[in-house]
């Protein structure tokens, strides 16, 4: 696995537990919706990227979830610039970094 599909792997790991989170808590999609918004009005992000984002979230939980995970073209963009940032506990990151790293390392 080259160093760049190691990433988009790690990065659909991390966004599978933010997945899970969205079903769980609506709060998640209400915080994400907040930092678009803010891309938006402040331009930290790129427009397209933004609108995108703003897009997905309004789709439902379970829609959201699957695009999340989504190993596609559009998705590995879009995960670049994820609107989840703070989703994941840091211990719940860490943990699920580690995991990647064993079950990784196996496949080498």
């Amino acid at each position: 696995m080259s160093s760049h599909q190691r990433i988009e792997e790690q990065s659909i790991w991390l966004h599978r537990a933010v997945a899970e989170k969205v079903r769980q808590d609506a709060t998640v999609l209400v915080k994400a919706r907040e930092r678009v918004a803010e891309w938006l009005t402040n331009a930290a992000v790129h427009p397209h990227y933004a609108e995108a984002w703003r897009g997905i979230l309004a789709m439902t939980p379970e829609e959201v979830s699957q695009l999340l995970v989504d190993p596609g073209e559009k998705m590995r963009a879009l995960r670049q610039c994820s609107p989840f940032a703070g989703a994941l506990q840091p211990r719940e990151r860490w943990a699920i970094l580690r995991q990647f790293k064993e079950a990784t390392s196996r496949d080498t």
